[in-house]
């Protein structure tokens, strides 16, 4: 039963590629804009003219990029690009490739992003079920007003206050980029804190907004499971107050975080785009707005496709694992 249950969750995942491959094809098509043509417009007007056989060139570049051909037709080679994760060159960054970008981009979203999530879930978790503790420390209830407050604040906002505070009041901080101008990429501990010091605004920005998120929401899973009767139960026979925290009330409630972790990390991909494009940062969420302004359907369609499929099979996946995290699930039939 179980194999099939995997078997049909898989099916259900390849359905969701598909569907997400097409409407990502088709979306940035409704415009009715000729990407090639406002590209070549664009770099013609910065020299002071018009450039004369622009005709030429974009159909020249169209017929390179298979623009030329029947829309059933891109639609086709479309769907067998994707298959191979073949996403065809960037328009605006011509002749580098799609995945290049991606490459280039990923690991600083990854690194960003997958680390926030994690402290913002660590931190958050364990402060939720300290706050509804009864046998927590009473300063601990002077939280909730700051969690409350941070978490209504977007991320974008409090990275604009963060920036006022820490960069210009006080010049602490780097202010934009991923690493200093001129600095060489290499791995050495000067690039390394170069780069940990420019990540450190736009993650504060998430850390505070998002530990909030997770505190409340375990606070109310942990209400609510230490009214269950196994919890007065063990408490009735008389285990030690850890005892009771850790194992009856922390490892029942944290079920719920956890499958809110796997989304989280399923959309690490999409970026905090604003937040990223606020400080300058080169990750995915960059990328993917300096894709939208020049238009740029494939660096569009890849980014989008790769976060719609890293969501899916994270939720494949979590489908997969969680009897293993809650023995109480089975997916046999009765």
């Amino acid at each position: 039963m179980q194999a099939a249950y995997i078997a049909r969750r898989f099916g259900v995942f390849l359905l969701i590629v598909w569907l997400a491959a097409t409407l990502n094809f088709f979306l940035p098509r409704l415009s009715g804009q000729d990407p090639v043509r406002a590209k070549l417009l664009e770099q013609a007007q910065l020299g002071g003219y018009v450039q004369g056989g622009i005709e030429e060139m974009t159909r020249e570049y169209e017929r390179r990029f298979g623009l030329d051909k029947p829309l059933w037709r891109q639609y086709v080679t479309y769907l067998r690009d994707v298959s191979r994760l073949d996403f065809n060159y960037s328009i605006a960054n011509y002749p580098r490739t799609v995945n290049e970008l991606i490459a280039d981009a990923l690991p600083w979203t990854v690194g960003l992003l997958g680390t926030t999530t994690l402290l913002s879930f660590g931190i958050g978790t364990l402060l939720g079920a300290l706050l509804a503790w009864p046998r927590a420390p009473h300063w601990m209830r002077w939280l909730m007003p700051p969690l409350w407050a941070l978490h209504a604040i977007p991320f974008f906002l409090l990275g604009l206050i963060l920036t006022y505070l820490l960069a210009f009041r006080l010049p602490l901080l780097p202010i934009f980029g991923g690493y200093s101008a001129g600095a060489v990429p290499a791995l050495t501990w000067h690039f390394t804190w170069d780069v940990f010091q420019h990540a450190l605004l736009p993650a504060l920005s998430i850390i505070l907004v998002s530990t909030g998120g997770w505190a409340l929401g375990m606070r109310g899973m942990m209400v609510t499971t230490m009214g269950e009767d196994y919890v007065l139960f063990a408490e009735a026979k008389g285990l030690k107050a850890p005892t009771v925290f850790m194992r009856y009330c922390v490892r029942n409630a944290v079920l719920p975080q956890i499958t809110a972790l796997a989304l989280a990390l399923g959309q690490v991909l999409s970026g905090a785009v604003l937040v990223e494009v606020i400080f300058g940062y080169p990750g995915i969420g960059t990328l993917l707005y300096q894709a939208i302004r020049e238009n740029d359907h494939f660096v569009i369609q890849g980014i989008v496709f790769t976060v719609i499929v890293a969501l899916g099979f994270t939720t494949f996946v979590l489908d997969v694992i969680y009897p293993w995290l809650d023995p109480r699930i089975s997916y046999r039939r009765v």
